[in-house]
């Protein structure tokens, strides 16, 4: 629904919890004539949709033809796309995904923390320094991690939260959780 819809989405975990693999997996349920750019520093994500442009980045050769994540969000929203899809947030791009959300640009992402706190902080400290108050233009965070089960590893989503707005008098941002993993029952 989030997707059909032009939200914002970003899937968060620790490394090898499997983000790319559900970013991948929720492509599909963007709608198919929507325009779609992928920025990446390796290329991974895969959309089905026919309207998708790569960007990847490049960091050999002469500094003067290097192009960073940065570059390639800006690219982007230039060209006007319906979803803007980073395969993986790292640093000040972070700021830049925020400003597409503000300016009306759903942006998919994976991004490494382990909970949706841990999210916000990364992002709202340095090198990304998003304002806190920025945080609502994100609206779900899907928190995954590989767990073991029985010696074997598996990865799950293990909670499921709507980024609900920021509010002083609560002292931040506020989220709710819409899911949540059983483990006892998988």
């Amino acid at each position: 629904i989030c997707l059909q819809n032009g939200m914002s989405v970003f899937v968060c975990g620790e490394t090898a919890s499997g983000k790319t693999t559900s970013l991948n997996g929720i492509l599909s349920f963007i709608k198919p004539k929507e325009k779609v750019f992928t920025a990446e520093d390796t290329p991974e994500v895969r959309p089905p949709q026919p309207l998708w442009q790569q960007l990847v980045t490049r960091s050999s050769g002469p500094v003067e033809g290097r192009v960073e994540m940065f570059d390639l969000l800006k690219a982007a929203l230039r060209s006007r796309p319906n979803y803007i899809i980073v395969g993986e947030i790292r640093g000040a791009e972070g700021a830049v995904a925020f400003q597409a959300m503000q300016t009306g640009h759903p942006v998919i992402a994976t991004f490494h923390a382990s909970s949706v706190q841990k999210m916000i902080q990364r992002f709202t400290r340095d090198p990304i320094n998003v304002p806190a108050t920025f945080m609502d233009n994100l609206n779900v965070c899907l928190i995954q991690m590989a767990v073991y089960n029985k010696g074997r590893m598996l990865r799950r989503v293990l909670a499921i939260e709507e980024i609900e707005g920021y509010n002083e008098q609560a002292g931040g941002v506020l989220t709710r959780r819409v899911f949540n993993w059983d483990p006892v029952k998988d």
